[in-house]
């Protein structure tokens, strides 16, 4: 299939499919009902119907500010198709960072997904310049005037084949190079940047993703992250769409091992975070089996483990075979059924995924291929591929992307999906892109023996110790997370004498370890202040930082009650810790940390 715009894309795949089978499953009224391509189709020409009696045509920003949802996707494929450009915008962000993003991109109108979005916009309305246009997702009754996206459509009178027509000459219109999105970064510190993507940009990065990751039409993905950012949008959405794969939202992503289990999808895109959740909670469950079946269990995995390996270098053994088909009837199997029971392989990206954890999917036979990319490279550089896999890497470049590493180690990127500038920065966009063209990723990698690209660190995050030592804290941040007992953890050492690490512990298997020790705690605060929890957590901190260089090991450490969150600000929507935020709210207990009359390992929060 070739098109060169995402109007194209989308004209073609409606015209593959029509009525033959879903493009979308929605949730309502407890149950997921199908959209077929026509039914899409119809919403989309209605929309950009709509658009263009608003004065909305090509190069106009319009905002989107809604969860994943149906009316998203349409709203997108509408602007795509007459030349707009949509500007996304994730919905935990404030009045005034939605303010910020829509007034500098000039943004005529906004899409809101419900009453809440609408009040927290409605508060910053006189500042921003170009705004003449609300839509309202939801029915939700406002006091001010709106415009209802379900009326909107409901007025489109033309015929279907004239709103149809009236698409496809908007799409002619539209070139590669012409501007698709203006996609704003979520930074830790100062204004966040609009990373400027074309329709070329993105068309790019589709179709060698697609050449580099089977997924076919006889897919279904089930997509829970969020669309405004450009992971899931380009391949939990676009590529996916693009394969002519059945796409299903889920609620949120509480409900995610819910929807799993109803979509039973065959492929899913996710992030680092949720795969240790998962693992987390299986392990949970298997310590809460009687000790014989605790130990099957246990001899199941290490068999997945072993035979996944040994299948990987070409030599598993006759017996070892016939383990792990044992295995795989007494334990393996129960475990995937959990996903759904149709599940091929897990697509990650966002954050580097721990070895450990790949290697427990992998033993239980749910491969995870990891990818690397940036917002800024529409995303995706490289990728593990299902015939090479190498876990701790994130695979090799798309067949139309070139790396190469600077001399300090960082990623350097170029190719048709690399971005065309930052919206009116053009100081940091020559920054960032150099005379040559090459990407400046910030993120310092290298090659394994292998020929995969290994991330080491983000480059602003090395830290360097007052005794001049370098610290990558990514890989000890992983490590300390390998124990069942630590949910999230945030090293600090930058320009100081020794390591600490701020920890959340996991509470769910910290209240059953407490409650076999006699201890009768239950809440997080009393637990994170106990003296047995807090030696326990020590002795776990020791038992995996033993093999590190003593500059990197964590000295000290604080508990917190409550974990890192998107919604206070601490996490990004791809739930990577924001460092700077999450230091200035702790500022104080991390300067105890380094306090000379300290007497133990920890600092219990005051």
């Amino acid at each position: 299939m070739e098109f060169r715009t995402i109007g194209e894309l989308f004209l073609q795949v409606v015209g593959r499919f029509g009525n033959r089978k879903p493009a979308f499953l929605i949730k309502g009224r407890g149950r997921y009902r199908p959209i077929l391509y026509t039914e899409l189709a119809d919403m989309v020409f209605r929309c950009a119907a709509v658009f263009r009696r608003l004065g909305i045509g090509p190069r106009t920003s319009v905002g989107i500010v809604s969860e994943n949802r149906l009316e998203w996707v349409v709203t997108d494929l509408a602007l795509a198709g007459i030349g707009a450009v949509n500007v996304p915008a994730f919905p935990t962000l404030t009045a005034e960072q939605l303010e910020y993003i829509f007034d500098h991109s000039e943004a005529v109108a906004v899409c809101v997904s419900n009453r809440f979005q609408w009040i927290k916009l409605r508060s910053v309305l006189h500042r921003i310049g170009r705004l003449q246009h609300i839509i309202l997702f939801n029915d939700d009754p406002v006091e001010e005037p709106v415009l209802y996206w379900n009326e909107l459509l409901s007025s489109v009178r033309e015929a279907p084949e004239q709103l149809r027509r009236e698409y496809e000459e908007a799409v002619s219109a539209v070139r590669p190079e012409h501007l698709l999105t203006i996609i704003y970064t979520s930074g830790t510190t100062g204004l966040p940047k609009g990373v400027m993507l074309t329709h070329g940009n993105v068309v790019a990065n589709i179709q060698a993703a697609l050449r580099a990751v089977p997924i076919d039409d006889s897919d279904v993905l089930l997509s829970y992250l969020p669309l405004s950012h450009s992971y899931e949008r380009t391949t939990g959405y676009y590529s996916a769409f693009a394969a002519g794969a059945t796409i299903a939202f889920a609620e949120s992503i509480e409900t995610v091992a819910q929807n799993i289990m109803e979509v039973g999808p065959t492929v899913m895109t996710s992030v680092p975070r949720l795969f240790e959740r998962v693992r987390a909670r299986i392990m949970s469950a298997i310590a809460q089996q009687p000790l014989p079946r605790q130990r099957i269990a246990h001899w199941a995995l290490s068999v997945g483990q072993r035979a996944w390996i040994a299948q990987q270098q070409g030599r598993l053994h006759p017996m070892l075979r016939l383990q792990w088909k044992v295995a795989d009837r007494l334990v393996l199997h129960a475990i995937r059924q959990r996903f759904g029971g149709r599940l091929r392989f897990f697509v990650s990206g966002g954050a580097a995924l721990p070895t450990d954890v790949g290697e427990f999917f992998f033993a239980i036979g749910l491969p995870i291929l990891e990818g690397y990319g940036l917002t800024e490279a529409a995303p995706v550089l490289t990728v593990n591929r299902l015939n090479d896999i190498e876990l701790g890497t994130v695979g090799k470049p798309l067949d139309n992307v070139e790396i190469r590493l600077a001399e300090d180690g960082e990623i350097l990127a170029r190719g048709p999906n690399i971005m065309l500038g930052y919206w009116k920065d053009p100081d940091a966009t020559e920054e960032a892109i150099d005379a040559e063209g090459w990407l400046h990723t910030g993120d310092i990698g290298a090659w394994s023996p292998r020929g995969n690209l290994v991330i080491t660190d983000r480059k602003k995050h090395i830290f360097v110790s007052s005794g001049g030592k370098n610290i990558a804290p990514q890989p000890i941040e992983q490590r300390l997370c390998q124990s069942p007992y630590i949910d999230q953890c945030l090293l600090i050492g930058d320009r100081r004498p020794y390591c600490s690490a701020l920890i959340v512990p996991d509470f769910e298997a910290l209240r059953t370890w407490a409650e076999q020790h006699g201890i009768p705690e239950k809440d997080p605060e009393a637990l994170t202040r106990h003296p047995a929890v807090l030696e326990f957590i020590w002795q776990e901190i020791e038992r995996l930082q033993h093999p590190l260089a003593r500059y990197e090991r964590v000295r000290r450490f604080a508990l917190l009650p409550k974990p890192f969150t998107i919604e206070d600000g601490e996490l990004t929507p791809t739930l990577k810790i924001r460092r700077a935020a999450v230091e200035h709210k702790h500022a104080a207990l991390i300067e105890a940390l380094y306090s000379p009359n300290l007497s133990t390992p920890w600092v219990v929060p005051g």
